[in-house]
């Protein structure tokens, strides 16, 4: 039961951080300029999102092994 309540908070701050960074990262480097709020969500959202929430899943799987 540990480990699952580890993976589900890695999870979610897993999505959480690598959305931010996602929308930071749009923020800085994209040049589209008629709808680069449309672009920073979808970005969030569907893949720098979910790609953040599988590096947290599984930094918390290893770290809840450890213990």
């Amino acid at each position: 039961m540990r480990k699952l309540l580890y993976c589900l908070a890695g999870l979610i701050a897993g999505y959480v951080i690598g959305a931010g960074l996602g929308a930071a990262a749009i923020q800085l480097f994209s040049g589209n300029t008629h709808d680069k709020s449309m672009e920073l969500v979808m970005t969030s959202a569907f893949v720098t999102g979910p790609i953040g929430a599988v590096i947290g899943l599984v930094v918390a799987w290893m770290r809840g092994r450890k213990r």
